[in-house]
């Protein structure tokens, strides 16, 4: 079986600011309907990555391909109509505004024609709380609950949820289930396999070992900005993962945080 063009591709990315080389020559793929977990430590070199993937910085040399072709962001506005969408661990959404509003935020919808065209306060709950429900949040009926309300998980859904409603082709989630407990990281995770599932390209970037080796396909290892290994899932135990993460060192202490999660 031919192997699909990756929708997002980096091909010998090197990023730096000034003196100082952020990543070092980084090749990775996103193919459609994968997972690609990013691992790595404090340091590695996670969060430049992210920024080149979703069009904040601009790689200083290599390219940035988009189904085969070389492209070049404008900027992350321009990343997000070419269906790059990332979803920081911090989510983003506005405790005080509704679920409706929070998920039309800057693309709301009106009706009425002009000059009185108003908020189709209606119809933005109805959408919001079907593009939720299908990812398995049954607790919130009403698009009116101030999202505030809600659990750590459930932003994680609703930020998710909005991307791909809006035609995200790859999700880029950054952390997303580190300031969770094991039951709504559970509902994160259920909800990327629902992605997946949807032919959504993902690139999970995260710490955990665990959660990573859950629901992962592909694996790329971050050290000090460069690739330090890739793998197929079943390709490394746990163990394995774990001493690659730490760079041979401090995996008893890593080892035991994993456990901590468990």
């Amino acid at each position: 079986m031919a192997t699909p063009t990756p929708i997002l591709e980096l091909r010998d990315v090197t990023k730096s600011f000034g003196g100082t080389i952020a990543l070092h020559g980084v090749s990775m793929a996103v193919e459609p309907g994968k997972i690609l977990c990013l691992l790595g430590d404090n340091g590695a070199g996670k969060s430049t990555l992210i920024k080149v993937l979703s069009g904040y910085h601009q790689p200083t040399a290599g390219r940035i391909l988009l189904d085969g072709e070389e492209i070049r962001y404008a900027g992350p506005r321009d990343a997000r109509k070419r269906g790059i969408a990332t979803v920081h661990q911090d989510v983003g959404s506005i405790p005080l505004m509704s679920i409706g509003r929070n998920f039309f935020l800057g693309a709301e919808l009106t009706k009425g024609v002009r000059p009185f065209r108003h908020l189709d306060t209606a119809n933005a709950n109805r959408i919001a709380i079907e593009q939720i429900r299908r990812f398995g949040i049954t607790r919130i009926s009403n698009g009116d609950q101030l999202v505030g309300t809600m659990s750590g998980g459930e932003r994680q859904v609703l930020a998710i949820g909005r991307a791909m409603y809006f035609g995200a082709r790859v999700l880029i989630l950054d952390e997303p289930t580190s300031a969770l407990g094991v039951k709504e990281a559970s509902i994160v995770l259920r909800l990327m396999t629902k992605a997946r599932e949807e032919g959504v390209g993902i690139v999970f970037i995260t710490h955990n070992a665990r959660h990573a080796m859950t629901v992962g396909d592909r694996y790329t290892v971050l050290i000090q900005g460069r690739v330090a290994a890739e793998f197929a899932r079943g390709e490394k135990s746990r163990e394995e993962v774990l001493n690659l993460m730490a760079g041979g060192e401090k995996i008893t202490e890593l080892e035991e945080e994993l456990g901590a999660v468990d």
